[in-house]
Order: C-alpha cells, then structure tokens, then sequence
C-alpha cells in the first residue's frame, strides 16, 4: 500500500467499514494521545471513485478522535493513510473486520452483519472461516444471528440488551422472541442474562452435558446456543426421565462388576469427601454417586467412611453388603409415600399453609421467591418512602415476626432470614409450634416483602382493602418537586387552594404555584391548612387530572375495574374460621 498524509476535509467513513454505522464509538481511551501526539497509526483509506477524496476501511475510531481534537485546536496535521486498491469491496470488508478485531473486537451483531455482506459478494463460510482464524461452524452460527428479529438486533446496537441477552435469545423461536418482545413493552420486567434462560426452560437449565445417556437416543427437544458449542435440555422432566433410569443401569453395572455397595445420595447432597477415606474394593470400599440438581452426576469409587476407617485401623471387620433397596425401589416408595402425604396435606390446609409459608422463606428446588427491591429513582424518593409512616409500621410489624421465628434481629427481611441448616423442613417445624394467628401474622410480611411494585394486583388490593391514602400518607417536597408540567401543577393548586387562586397564578412559574401548594398543605405563608390531601393519581381507585396520558396507576386500574364491578363479597376477618379451626 501507498502511505501517504491527507487532509482531514478529504476523508471519510466508507460503507465497507464495518464500524461505519451505529453509535458514536468510545474514544476515551485514544482521545488523550491523539490530542498530544496527534495519529501516530496510519488509517486503511481507497479512493473514493475520480475525486480526490478517500474513504475510510478501517481506522473510524481515530478518524472521529482527530476530528475532535480539530475542533478543539482548529486544527490538525493530516493523517497518515495507508492507500488500498479501489473497487474491491470484498477486500475491503476483509480488511476492515481483520484490522479491527486486532484492535477492539467486534460485537456480535458488527460480526453478523460484515460475514453476511461478504457472503453476498460470494465468500464461502469456509472461506470467511479460513480468512479470520475462526471454525467454519462459528461462522455459521455468528451468520444464524439473522434468525433473530431485527428488532432484537437494533435493542443490542443500541445498547438496551447486553451480549448474553442476545446469546440467549438465540435459542428462542420466533414466536418466544416476540413473546419477550412483548413482556419487554409491557408493564412486567422482562427477563435478562441468566434469569433470560430459566424463562426460556421454564425453570433452570440443564446443559446436554451433564447426561450420562446416549444423546442419540434422546427424543426430547434440545436447544443450542448459536454462540458456542453448550447445548439445553428444553423440557427437564424428559431430562431427568432418562438421567435417572441411567443412574441406575450405572448403579446394577457397578454391583455386577463386584461392588458390595453403591450409595446414590439424594438430589441435592454432595459428596463430602473430607469425611471418607479411600479403600480399594476388596477392602470394602464403596462407590457413592452424587447428583446435583442441575443434573451432574458423579461417581466416587473406593470410599469408606472415616468412622469405618478408625474400626478397620483397629482390626475390626466391615462386611460390605448390598443394599436394602434398589434406586428403583427406592424411588417406588418416595412416590407413593409422598402420593400419601399430599393427599393428606389437602384436607389440612393449616399444616399445608405452615409448609408453604417455610417454603416461601427458605425456598427450594421447586420455590424460588423473590424480595421487591422497591428501587427509586432518586434519593429523595427513598427516603421519602423509608420514613413514610407505613412504611415504619411495616418494619415495626416485621421486626416483631424476626423475634417471633427466632431469627436475627437485625436481617433486612423475613424472606431468607432462616439460617439453620435444616432449610425448609427446620422452618415447617418451628412454624408447628406457633398459633395459627402467629401464622397468619409471618404470612402476612411474607407476602408484603415479596409484592410485587407497580403492578395491577397493588390497585386491586387498595380497592378491596378500602384503603384511604390520607390515613397513611402526606405531600413531601419529594412528590411536589418532581411535578415539571405546568397544567397538572395548575390543576394540583385549584384542588388545593381553590380555583380562583389557580386562575391568578396560570402563567406563574412552576416554582411558584409549588409553594403555594407546600403553603396550602403546611397552613404557611398566610394560607389555610388544607388537610387529608392526595392527588388522584395516588387515591385508590386512581385517576388522572388531564388527557395526557402517562398515568401508570390510572392505566392500570382502566385495565381492572371491569372486573372490581363483579368483585364478590369482601374476605372475611380471620377471627372467626381461625376459632373454628382451633376448636376442630
């Protein structure tokens, strides 16, 4: 290539550059050198058909660094440019990519999108494979990123999703993308990273690697991730089916093969290695196999117990014998047995409700509970919130559940306060030891810690509950210092101060009719106190006081008043069924 110096006017950014479209790139860490020592790397440049003019195949990022520091200076060297060829726009989407992933790599999408222009202009994958130092299969599944809607695409260019997002959202149809699409626009959060692929599976993944059966033989549905070699079980019951029925053809194999013992531990334990020692077979040694709920198996051969190990040291005899029951046995029993206890559990609902309360705060494989952030959007608003009166009677009512339970005065929560190591079944049996009132009181925190923000059941309950905000709640300069519009503060003032007062202060600044408002509700400034105030928007049922829109609590409750007009006759107090059910 020819190097030469051009003029900054002469340059600019070609189609073919492959950081040519999207965001203004970080200059942040270039800026600084540039504006001492100016472009010190020459720029890939071609020309630009019979002008004088060049565009840029890679190098935009210092190109955009030069420019600022020209309009800082008024004024810049020209740049150094290394000349390629005209006319070869394959070439140069090759150089382009080559030069930058030596630099900065590129993203996903960037990727995609250069190995499908190259395609166009009649590269082989193989080709583009050979070219970049890639596998033919991860240009292949860099090229399947078209399977996502480009409204997928567009979000992580912009920056809204993040990359393992994006990875994960390939392993969804269509029909899943626009169904997160969907939650996305609505008023629920939609599921990102990790917590993208448990929607994905329903529930926690399980990596195809973790089985011990013959892939081939599998006729349940696998999901694979287009970005690596990882692969996902798409439903885990099919999943679990054939690990287990594995397991135990592992388990008979070891027993034929000469084993006294097999141990299958339960779902869940591991294997603790520092409390056995290692014995050959003929010694008594056993094999303990570990499986872990994500579906990992393990198998530990040649192990005793170290209590075993003292009596063998000692000359005493350890008679290693089958065991009692079969896993298949095993596992005819825990089925029937738990048949049993749930349809006894059914006609005890206050047993059933103790049991669901433990799970509610310990969790388990099959509960998984979360604690509302209550995230704000400033300072002011949290603690605004934190020192509300409710918000103190809340605490004081869950501290007092803490003590009840035993559990550490000082945990932010009742949810995941329990810290014995006998998890939900230590929890069941302190709660059986509690009145059915105390329950009830634990349940209730449950739920409050755990409510979801923002939501249609919040104006449901309000309404239901006949609740009064006035009762609980008062204007801060928290609320009224985030009103900007001046209508809806002209509106606020006639609720306040009246409508006179309003009209003679339409064309006022907003900081006035503020004050005025903060005067009505604290009886300051000459004004009357105005008492048990709360804007619409905050009233349960809500509303809003213009045509604007952008009422969140108002929207809300449009979607549900429908059905609060047929809502039946109210819960009754609890006093009453809670005496029956203590008599019976």
């Amino acid at each position: 290539m020819e190097l030469q110096h051009i003029a900054l006017d002469r340059l600019a950014v070609s189609d073919a550059n492959m950081r040519g479209k999207g965001r203004t790139p970080d200059l942040s860490n270039i800026l600084p050198s540039v504006r001492a020592r100016g472009i010190l790397v020459p720029l890939i440049v071609r020309p630009i058909g019979d002008s004088d003019g060049f565009e840029i195949i890679a190098g935009r990022r210092r190109y955009e660094a030069a420019k600022q520091v020209a309009d800082e200076c008024g004024e810049i060297d020209p740049l150094p440019c290394a000349i390629m060829e005209a006319g070869d726009d394959a070439a140069a989407l090759e150089t382009s990519l080559i030069e930058n992933i030596a630099r900065l790599d590129p993203d996903e999408v960037t990727r995609w999108e250069t190995f499908t222009r190259l395609v166009r202009e009649g590269r082989a994958p193989e080709s583009i494979a050979l070219t970049f130092g890639l596998t033919a299969v991860q240009v292949t599944r860099t090229l399947a990123l078209g399977n996502l809607l480009p409204r997928i695409r567009s979000l992580y260019r912009a920056g809204t999703i993040d990359a393992v997002t994006l990875r994960h959202l390939t392993m969804a149809n269509k029909v899943r993308q626009r169904e997160w699409l969907a939650l996305l626009d609505g008023d629920t959060n939609a599921p990102t990273g990790a917590a993208l692929k448990a929607w994905l599976f329903g529930g926690a993944s399980i990596p195809t690697k973790a089985a011990l059966f013959d892939l081939g033989d599998y006729r349940g549905e696998v999901v694979t991730d287009l970005f690596g070699d990882d692969s996902w079980f798409a439903c885990a019951a099919d999943f679990w089916t054939a690990q287990r029925a594995e397991v135990e053809n592992r388990v008979e194999a070891y027993r034929d093969a000469g084993w006294g013992e097999v141990v299958v531990l339960p779902e869940g334990q591991t294997f603790q290695s520092w409390d056995h020692e290692r014995r050959p077979k003929r010694k008594g040694g056993r094999v303990y196999v570990s499986i872990g709920h994500r579906g990992d198996v393990a198998f530990h051969e040649g192990y005793i117990t170290c209590r075993e190990a003292r009596r063998l040291d000692r000359g005493e005899d350890i008679k290693a014998t089958r065991p009692e029951l079969t896993a298949a046995v095993a596992s005819y029993v825990d089925l029937h047995r738990h048949a049993v206890v749930r349809a006894t559990l059914a006609s005890r609902p206050m047993v059933a409700l103790r049991v669901m309360v433990a799970h509610a705060i310990v969790g388990s494989p099959l509960w998984r509970v979360a604690i509302e952030p209550q995230r704000a959007q400033s300072d002011d608003i949290a603690e605004s919130v934190e020192s509300s009166p409710a918000e103190a009677s809340f605490d004081g009512k869950r501290r007092a559940v803490l003590a009840m339970l035993g559990f550490d005065p000082e945990s932010p929560t009742v949810v995941r306060g329990y810290a014995d190591d006998h998890g939900v079944t230590g929890l069941f049996l302190r709660l059986c030891a509690l009145s059915h009132m105390e329950v009830l009181d634990i349940l209730a925190i449950v739920m409050g810690e755990t409510l979801d923000v923002g939501t249609t059941l919040i104006e449901a309950l309000g309404v239901h509950l006949d609740i009064d905000m006035a009762d609980h709640w008062q204007a801060d300069a928290a609320l009224l210092d985030g009103i900007r519009d001046k209508t809806v503060l002209n509106a606020l003032l006639a609720e306040v101060a009246g409508d006179a007062v309003a009209q003679a202060n339409r064309d006022t600044t907003g900081k006035v009719q503020r004050q005025i408002i903060a005067d009505c509700l604290a009886g300051a400034g000459g004004r009357e106190k105005v008492e048990r105030w709360v804007p619409r928007w905050m009233a349960f049922p809500p509303s809003a006081y213009t045509e604007q829109g952008g009422v969140p609590t108002a929207t809300r409750w449009t979607e549900i008043e429908a059905l609060m007009a047929c809502e039946p006759d109210p819960v009754p107090q609890i006093s009453a069924p809670v005496v029956a059910l203590r008599a019976a």
